[in-house]
């Protein structure tokens, strides 16, 4: 079987554990490192044409990560797709061991088998914190209601404020963010690349956590070893006391769920 990947976290997943079987990814697609297949461009914006012409026999899509009218080209043209959607660690655990099991693997991989027993085991918390959970800034963009990384945050002791909110990335203003009355900013380095010095000055005396967006939002080998890494940044937010409405600079980062 030939298959490309234009889910970056799907392609850490089929790399590692059928690596032959990958012919070709995005751009994104950062991991493993030593990933070397040909790229057919972003995940937004893939090159179909590059797709087509490595002949695959199925292409890996996420509702989120991928756009529909690319999934429908691919189909129309003949080309298998396969397209994911998890919106809980669960969900995500089960579309990983249904789709490798579909690929061939002889059985569970050890990546995922310890995945499983890492969030099983995962101590209840002993804090729950009130959190805003910015994904993109200039305009602000939050996590809100059935996402999998908000049920990521919610296994580790994190209650989104805009969990309730009708729509799954709420575009609130940062007055608004302000006044939900957070006791701690979530900040993720995907899609967004906040930093110590891109992020907390816009919410001045409250604590800011800055997490993986690789751990948060990948659901691939990166999930066993999540709870521990996120868990520790949670542990040890910054506090960037600062004017109100400092914006700071806008950088986007690279990586995608």
């Amino acid at each position: 079987m030939r298959v490309v990947s234009l889910v970056p976290s799907l392609t850490e997943a089929v790399a590692v554990t059928l690596p032959g079987l990958l012919v070709g990814a995005t751009d994104w697609c950062t991991a493993p490192a030593d990933l070397d297949v040909p790229r057919v461009g972003g995940s937004k914006y893939p090159d179909l044409d590059r797709v087509r012409a490595l002949r695959p026999d199925l292409v890996l899509l996420n509702v989120e990560e991928n756009r529909r009218e690319d999934a429908e080209a691919l189909s129309a043209a003949g080309v298998p797709v396969r397209v994911t959607y998890p919106r809980t660690v669960d969900a995500a655990l089960t579309e990983l061991a249904d789709l490798l099991r579909d690929l061939g693997a002889s059985g569970e991989p050890e990546w995922l088998t310890a995945a499983r027993r890492a969030w099983a085991d995962l101590p209840t918390p002993s804090v729950r914190h009130r959190a805003v959970v910015p994904v993109w800034r200039r305009p602000w963009v939050v996590l809100g209601a059935d996402t999998f990384a908000g049920d990521v945050l919610r296994r580790l002791g994190v209650t989104n404020l805009y969990a309730g909110h009708p729509e799954r990335y709420p575009r609130p203003s940062l007055d608004e963010l302000r006044a939900t009355g957070p006791d701690l900013v979530v900040l993720p380095d995907e899609p967004y690349r906040f930093t110590a010095d891109d992020g907390p000055e816009a919410f001045p005396g409250v604590p800011c956590a800055l997490l993986s967006g690789r751990h948060l939002t990948w659901y691939g080998p990166s999930l066993a070893e999540a709870p521990s890494v996120l868990a520790a940044q949670l542990a040890d937010p910054v506090r960037r006391p600062g004017p109100e409405g400092v914006e700071g600079p806008v950088r986007s980062g690279p990586g995608r769920p």
